[in-house]
């Protein structure tokens, strides 16, 4: 048997059909998910890629390391990004409408890392709402993510708001 790399299918998660269908009964008021994506930015090998198992904390970058909220137990951690990205439908089409980074940093030989799980959510929610927090990432990553948003889907991004092109810029 030979050993053949997976092939990772990149995609974001496109715009679904109102679940409640309107009715208000049942999941009336819950979050739907389903317009967002998960995005990895690794500035140790200079990539971002979809990974839509990060919105339940398994991803690749994420399986096997036990977590701490205190950074310092993680001294020697590699950076990496968590970026929840919304995407909404407008007049020209659907477009990025909220992105939100979230830290990770990951020591794979002693299995240890640190993430802030309250964090986590809370960007995911920030995002949700259409707001853009990327300020406190690295120069490097914030570069590699914004010319992902760019080169993945041009129209999402030539529909997105100025203040997600500034972001960038």
């Amino acid at each position: 048997m030979t050993d053949k790399p997976k092939k990772q299918r990149q995609q974001f998660t496109i715009i679904k059909d109102d679940s409640t269908d309107g009715h208000g009964g049942y999941g009336a008021g819950s979050i739907s998910l389903e317009n967002m994506s998960s995005v990895i930015v690794d500035p140790n090998e200079g990539k971002a890629y979809v990974d839509m198992d990060a919105m339940h904390a398994r991803s690749d970058v994420e399986r096997r390391v036990r977590y701490y909220s205190d950074r310092s137990e993680v001294p020697d951690g590699l950076l990496y990004w968590i970026v929840w990205v919304t995407i909404e439908p407008g007049e020209n089409g659907p477009y990025y409408a909220g992105v939100a980074a979230s830290e990770l940093r990951i020591d794979r030989p002693n299995k240890r890392g640190y993430k802030k799980l309250g964090e986590h959510v809370n960007h995911m929610e920030q995002s949700l709402k259409g707001n853009i927090i990327v300020d406190h990432m690295d120069e490097e990553s914030k570069q590699i993510l914004g010319e992902f948003l760019q080169t993945f889907d041009e129209n999402m991004w030539t529909n997105a708001t100025e203040e997600l092109k500034n972001s960038f810029a």
